[in-house]
Order: structure tokens, then C-alpha cells, then sequence
């Protein structure tokens, strides 16, 4: 896109009532100060954007006289097409637009004007000090704008072998960001993972340390034992099989016990029944009773005494019974076996003991040798985010570099930082700084800072392809510069001199 200016119209802008502007390939502007050099290139910039030349905002009414309305207008051409707009303000207040004279709605002429050009990429081209005053991260953003990033192969191919196999692995599942998302957040979690694992290893050996080291072997103590085991049952089968014995031997002296008792009970009851008199009276009515009456009342005594003497002969029958049933039986006395059991358990308690101690020791070593493979794991794991990370590290210096040699190439006599190193971590943070003979451009004279600013215009200009008008101030500072691409307009400071226009070839 080329964009030439044909003619300005300015009346009632500033200092100028009255003025019309022809533009030619060089345009000189000559003036003592305060004459309204700069004002001109400033109503551009206030026609298209209602800013000065470096993007402030800007209050075009006159302030020497009054007037009714300030307008600007500008023929300029964009490919060789004609395009005339227009700006004003009635009374200092209303602002006016125009489109090829026709008075159009602010929102159709800024919409037009985006659609010329980008405001920051034209105000760049247009006056050479506007890029410089940008933010570093906005100038940084139009610089690499038109130069691509390097693709992963050719910064995978700039590092170690080892490291290129290892990110390029990793590129073509996650982006790099993400990857490093992925490997610090693992290296978080891993170094306190590690740390943990450190401290039970640790605390596990301490426990280790504090059992005996030598101990007989486990099978050893194992058969010692099961000897000593076998005893133990076999002599409890002695005792079980003689408390068996005992307990029949208890429950038929319970028994004979039980039927003495009775039968003493027994003899205790039959003297009253022996002695019952035979009442010859009616107990109720208190009537004599008849002999017959008398007589049964006799056989239901005897029948009575029969029935007790039938029943205590059966108890001393079966008391004898049971006398010679407990003759026949053998009390065992089996206090001695059960000291005996006693003493065997006691021997084997420290075998039992020794038994415990190895099967803690050799628990405790397991556990101690998972703990020293989860520490190794988890010590691999994180050596491995940190490798990762560093390659990251390392590729982003490459990229840096590599995109850095080619904003380098897009300039002569001007050298870019993009990016710094962080004093954190050491990696390469984005960054932005114009330099000229190792001087940043914040210390560069008036003369060399116009220099830089021409030289950073004509590489935007040639990297978007456009061209537009190039505005330089303070020209008398500056004997010498290569001149941009397009129109030049140039103001220079002359001592005494009014406002003079001289337009190459006229």
C-alpha cells in the first residue's frame, strides 16, 4: 500500500487561519519557532485521530484569535486512489467529518480510517519519534509482528542431541508452555514428595539400627520352637484327657453327695410318719369314726409307711451303686502336668521372642528397601522435570537467539534487544530496547535518536509493506540521514524566518 499526500487545507487550526499545503516527494517546512512547523504534520494526526504526532490527545481551536470553526482537510491517495476527509469542530465543541465532502457519522470515518491503516503502525511511519514512545511490550509486538517465531525444528536442531530427542518427544503431545506448566507444577509436588520419602527412609533405618544384628536363622528358631510346640501339645492332650477323667470322677461324687443328702432327709421324715397316731375323730366335724371308717384310715398309714420305706431303699441302692462306680474310678493329679506345660511354654518364650524380633527386623528391611525405591523413584522422576525444565530453559535462550538474529537482519546500523535474562530463575523474559552503538535509544543525542527512529520506520515500512509520508522535526539538528521510502517532510528551525513551504521541483 502507498499512501501519498496530495494538498492540506487548514483554517483556524492553531496559529494557522488560513493555509494550504502542496506536497511533493520532499517537502520543506522553514521557520522560526513558534511559527506553526510542527502544527502542520499535528493537524494530520488530528485529522485522522484527534491526537498529536505522538498519539496525545490534542485541542486544535486557535488561541491568539477567535473563531467560529476549525476544519482540516486532506487530499491524500491510497494506491493511487483519491481520497479527500475532513475534520472539524464548530465553536470549538461540535465535531464535524467528511468523506470526500460529504459529512459523515464519527463512527463511518474512524471506520474508514482503521481500515486504511493501523493508527499505531501509521503514526510509527508517519513521524519516526512515535515508535520510541511506545510501551516496550507494544513496540516489541509490532516488530515481531512480521517476523514468525522459529519453528520447534529449528530450535530443536540448535540443541544437544540428548536434549533436542527429549522436548521433541514431548512437542508433539503438549506445547512447550503447557510442558513447562506440566514439569514445574511436577517438580513442586515432587520435591516435598522427596523431601517425605528422605525422612521415612530415614526414620525406618533409625528403627532398623536399634534391633539386634545377630540373630539365629529364622528356620532355626522356627523348628527349636515347633519341638518345643509339639511337647507343649502333646502334654496338654495328657491334661485334657485326665481333666475329662476328673470331671466324671467330680460329677459322681456330686452325685453320691447329692443322694446322701436325701436320704438323710429321708430318715429325718420317717420318724413323724412312725409315730402318726391314728386320730379316731372326724377332723372337720370332730364326729366319732365308725370301725370301718378307722380301719382305712390304718391301711392308708400303712400303705404311707410301705411307699417311704420303697423309696429310701431305693436311694441307699442307688447310693451303693454310685459308692461302687467311684471305687472303680481314679482321681488324677495333675498339678504336676500343668507345671510341666508351664515350664515348656516358659522356654520357648524366648525363642517366641527371637521368632518376633527377626520377623520385625525382616519387615522393617522390607519396608526400609520400598522406602529406598520410592525415594530413588521419586528422586528420578524429579531429576527428570528438572531436566526438562532446564531443556525448556535452554530451548527458549535458542529461540531467543535465533529470533533475535533475524530482527537483527531487518536492521544496519541499529541493534534490538528482545529479550533478558531473569536474575530469578535465569530464563529469558521478553523484553524490548532500540540500542545504537551500544547506547540505549533513552541516551541517544536529538541527531542520532532521529537517525535510530528513521531506520526502525523504514523496517516497519518495508515488513508491512506499506508506505507512507515520513515526518521529520528538528532537521537542522541533523546534517545527514538516509532518507524513507515515500514522501519526506522535514521542518527545520531558521532564526527570524516566517513560515515558508518548499516543495522539491517547484
Amino acid at each position: 500500500m502507498i499512501i501519498k499526500f496530495t494538498e492540506l487545507k487548514l483554517e483556524n487550526f492553531k496559529v494557522h487561519e488560513d493555509l494550504k499545503v502542496k506536497f511533493g516527494d520532499l517537502t520543506k517546512i522553514f521557520a522560526d519557532n513558534g511559527k506553526g512547523k510542527s502544527t502542520i504534520p499535528e493537524s494530520i494526526c488530528w485529522l485522522l485521530y484527534g491526537t498529536d504526532t505522538l498519539g496525545s490527545k490534542l485541542d486544535p481551536t486557535p488561541i491568539t484569535y477567535e473563531a467560529e470553526q476549525t476544519l482540516v482537510q486532506l487530499l491524500l491517495s491510497v494506491n493511487n486512489k483519491a481520497i479527500l476527509l475532513g475534520r472539524g469542530l464548530k465553536k470549538g465543541k461540535a465535531a464535524q467529518y467528511f468523506i470526500n465532502e460529504v459529512p459523515s457519522k464519527a463512527k463511518d470515518f474512524n471506520e474508514m480510517v482503521e481500515k486504511l491503516f493501523d493508527r499505531n503502525l501509521f503514526l510509527s511511519l508517519f513521524n519516526p519519534s512515535y515508535f520510541p514512545k511506545l510501551h516496550w511490550e507494544k513496540q516489541r509486538e509490532m516488530i515481531l509482528q512480521y517476523v514468525p517465531s522459529p519453528a520447534n525444528k529449528e530450535v530443536l536442531k540448535e540443541l544437544l542431541p540428548t536434549q533436542s530427542e527429549l522436548l521433541g518427544n514431548l512437542l508433539k503431545k503438549h506445547s512447550l508452555e503447557d510442558i513447562k506448566k506440566i514439569h514445574s507444577s511436577n517438580k513442586t509436588n515432587l520435591d516435598k514428595k522427596y523431601i517425605a520419602a528422605q525422612s521415612r527412609t530415614k526414620t525406618l533405618k533409625e528403627q532398623l539400627d536399634q534391633l539386634p544384628k545377630e540373630v539365629a536363622p529364622l528356620d532355626s528358631l522356627k523348628a527349636e520352637l515347633s519341638q518345643i510346640d509339639k511337647q507343649v501339645r502333646e502334654l496338654e492332650k495328657q491334661y485334657d484327657h485326665s481333666a475329662d477323667v476328673n470331671r466324671e470322677y467330680n460329677i459322681v461324687s456330686a452325685e453320691i453327695q447329692s443322694l446322701q443328702d436325701q436320704i438323710d432327709i429321708s430318715k429325718h421324715n420317717w420318724i413323724p410318719l412312725k409315730n402318726e397316731v391314728i386320730d379316731e375323730c372326724c377332723k372337720t366335724c370332730k364326729r366319732p369314726l365308725d370301725e370301718e371308717s378307722i380301719e382305712a384310715v390304718k391301711e392308708d398309714k400303712e400303705k404311707r409307711m410301705e411307699q417311704y420305706k420303697a423309696n429310701h431303699n431305693a436311694l441307699l441302692k442307688k447310693r451303693l451303686e454310685l459308692r461302687e462306680k467311684l471305687n472303680e474310678m481314679e482321681y488324677i493329679d495333675n498339678n504336676e502336668l500343668m507345671e510341666k506345660i508351664k515350664k515348656l511354654n516358659a522356654s520357648g518364650q524366648p525363642l517366641r521372642e527371637a521368632v518376633q524380633k527377626y520377623s520385625q527386623f525382616e519387615r522393617l528391611q522390607k519396608q526400609v528397601n520400598e522406602a529406598e525405591q520410592e525415594e530413588k523413584a521419586t528422586l528420578e522422576s524429579l531429576n527428570e522435570s528438572i531436566l526438562i525444565l532446564d531443556t525448556i530453559k535452554e530451548y527458549k535462550a535458542k529461540e531467543a537467539d535465533l529470533q533475535a538474529e533475524k530482527v537483527q537482519s531487518l536492521f544496519t546500523t541499529l541493534s534490538v534487544r528482545l529479550f533478558k535474562q531473569n536474575k530469578g530463575d535465569g530464563e529469558q523474559k521478553p523484553d524490548f530496547e532500540i540500542m545504537m552503538d551500544d547506547k540505549p535509544y533513552s541516551k541517544l543525542s536529538l541527531s542520532e535518536s532521529i537517525r535510530a527512529g528513521l531506520e526502525l520506520r523504514d523496517v516497519l515500512s518495508t515488513q508491512s509493506d506499506i508506505v507512507t509520508p515520513t515526518f521529520v522535526d528538528n532537521a537542522e539538528s541533523i546534517t545527514k540521514f538516509k532518507e524513507p521510502n515515500g514522501q519526506l517532510i522535514i521542518c527545520k528551525v531558521v532564526a527570524g524566518q516566517e513560515l515558508k513551504i518548499e516543495v522539491d521541483g517547484e
